[in-house]
C-alpha cells in the first residue's frame, strides 16, 4: 500500500499536486479540507459545539457555518484555533481510516492534508510531500485566492507550521516557484 501525504502551507499549490496526479495517474485523492467541511454541515454536532462556542451569529442565515467570520477568530487566536481542530481533526482522521480500510493491499491513494504535521496524521501515510514555494508567490496567491490584503494573508500563513519546518520531515520536497510544467517534472520523478 502507498499512501502519499500531500502537505505544504496555504497558497503553495497542494491542489495543484493532487489535481495532477488524480489526472496523470487516476490516483483516488482523499482530501482533509472536504472531510472539515463536511465535519461542519447543517446540524451536525461540531457546527453545534462551534455555535455554542461562538454564538448564532456564526452561522449565516441558511444555517450554515460563515467561514470569514470563523476565520477572523481562528487565525487571530491561537487558542480558538486548537479548540476548532480539536473538534475537527478526530472526525477527519476517522473519514481517512475508513478511506483506508477499503483500499486494495497494492493500491495507491493520496492524502490531502494541509495540516498533516500539526494534526498528527503523519501515521496515516507512507510518505510525506511537501509543496513549497518562494514567500512572495505564496502571499500573491492568497491574496488573490481569498481576495485579503497583504496582512491578513501574512497572518493566515504566519498561523501554520513553517515551510522550512515541514520540509525538514518530508521524504519528498516539491517546489512550486517556477511554472506547471516543472512541477509536474518534479511530480513524475517522484511518483517513478
Amino acid at each position: 500500500m502507498r499512501l502519499i501525504g500531500i502537505t505544504g502551507g496555504i497558497g503553495t499549490g497542494k491542489s495543484t499536486v493532487t489535481n495532477y496526479l488524480q489526472k496523470q495517474y487516476n490516483l483516488p485523492i482523499w482530501d482533509a479540507d472536504i472531510y472539515a467541511r463536511s465535519a461542519v454541515s447543517i446540524n451536525s454536532p461540531i457546527l453545534q459545539a462551534i455555535s455554542q462556542r461562538y454564538g448564532a451569529d456564526i452561522l449565516q442565515p441558511d444555517g450554515m457555518l460563515d467561514r470569514l467570520r470563523l476565520g477572523e477568530i481562528i487565525f487571530k487566536d491561537v487558542n480558538e484555533r486548537q479548540w476548532l481542530e480539536s473538534q475537527i481533526h478526530p472526525y477527519v482522521r476517522n473519514c481517512f481510516e475508513t478511506e483506508i480500510s477499503q483500499l486494495e493491499p497494492d493500491g495507491v491513494a493520496v492524502l490531502a492534508i494541509p495540516l498533516l504535521f500539526e494534526a498528527k496524521m503523519t501515521d496515516l501515510t507512507t510518505e510525506i510531500w511537501v509543496v513549497s514555494c518562494d514567500r512572495a508567490s505564496q502571499l500573491n496567491r492568497v491574496m488573490t485566492r481569498d481576495s485579503i490584503d497583504q496582512v491578513a494573508a501574512e497572518i493566515r500563513i504566519d498561523s501554520q507550521m513553517s515551510l522550512a519546518d515541514k520540509i525538514a520531515l518530508a521524504d519528498v520536497t516539491l517546489d512550486n516557484s517556477t511554472n506547471i510544467e516543472e512541477l509536474a517534472r518534479q511530480i513524475d520523478h517522484h511518483f517513478n
